[in-house]
């Protein structure tokens, strides 16, 4: 667990952070949204002491980082941020090995580790192991990014826009990745965004900022879309929000009509679809109804007034 009590940063009469107060479960997936200057990268980043802060404590597991040495801190923390930084002279398994080499892990060790990361990441060892950076797109570069903020197996990654200068669709299929790899590993992961809807998207618990610092709602997403706690709330959400939010519930959570002899709508959706693929869906069809199916076992129907009731 990460804990940060009224943790402050000034740069000489700016406050860049005002009293912070917030707790990142273990395990947990937390994102700092908010607009540019807001403190997101200075809070994220006095995590690992690359900031100081001027005031407050932040703990990890009850004890506070600044008793703990830097460097051995900053070892068991993974680090990705938006320009990867990859070393451009070393090759892909050289970046990966960056941390165990430093922990003094032996060669063989290190050898097994790069290849069970290049794995996991989605990329083949024998194909990429040996490139170099430049060889690499912009989506494998993010890829190896988090492979090497992997390396020592940390407890805690910290994310800092780590897709941001990737396209859009490449950019999904990471958060998609993102998503896949913590459910294998269950990592604390703190995750900066301006981004709103990726802050949905891949949040556990998203902890909205506003300038200065000032965190306005700490809370699910689907508990921030539906009740935002502040104006500035609500106008950083956007006029969609209740859109997104139908794309955080499932069609199955939904209570269906059963159709009772009466003939089905031709129009499927899967159980597991979100709700705002319900709703495309519903539009689609002729009579406003869809059928509910998983695996082929009609579930039932859902309309327009299913999805409104599942969305209170």
């Amino acid at each position: 667990m990460i804990t940060f009590e009224r943790v402050s940063k000034r740069y000489g009469g700016v406050v860049a952070v005002g009293e912070l107060s917030l707790e990142v479960a273990s395990g947990e997936i937390v994102v700092l949204a908010g607009p540019s200057g807001c403190g997101k990268t200075t809070s994220l980043t006095m995590i690992n002491r690359l900031v100081e802060p001027t005031s407050g404590i932040i703990s990890i597991d009850g004890r506070d980082t600044a008793s703990m040495d830097v460097n051995v801190l900053r070892r068991s923390i993974g680090y990705v941020i938006q320009q990867v930084g990859l070393f451009p002279h070393q090759t892909v398994a050289e970046n990966i090995a960056t941390v165990p080499r430093l922990a003094g892990w032996s060669r063989g060790r290190i050898t097994a580790r790069v290849d069970e990361l290049l794995e996991l990441v989605g990329l083949p060892p024998a194909a990429y192991r040996r490139r170099l950076p430049a060889e690499l797109s912009g989506g494998e570069r993010q890829r190896v990014g988090v492979a090497r903020a992997l390396g020592a197996d940390p407890d805690i990654l910290l994310m800092d826009e780590p897709f941001g200068a990737i396209d859009p669709v490449v950019r999904v299929r990471l958060q998609k990745e993102l998503l896949r790899l913590q459910k294998v590993l269950h990592k604390t992961i703190v995750f900066v965004t301006h981004d709103i809807d990726e802050a949905v998207r891949i949040g556990d618990r998203v902890a909205l900022l506003s300038q200065g610092g000032v965190l306005e709602q700490y809370a699910r997403p689907e508990e921030m879309l539906a009740h935002p706690a502040s104006a500035f709330v609500t106008e950083f959400l956007g006029e969609g929000r209740m859109v997104r939010r139908l794309g955080l519930l499932r069609v199955r959570d939904a209570r269906l009509v059963q159709p009772n002899g009466s003939r089905l709508p031709t129009e499927t959706v899967a159980a597991d679809a979100s709700l705002r693929d319900a709703l495309d869906a519903v539009l689609r069809s002729d009579d406003g109804r869809v059928t509910v199916r998983d695996a082929g076992t009609v579930l039932g129907v859902i309309d327009g007034d299913s999805i409104r009731e599942a969305s209170r």
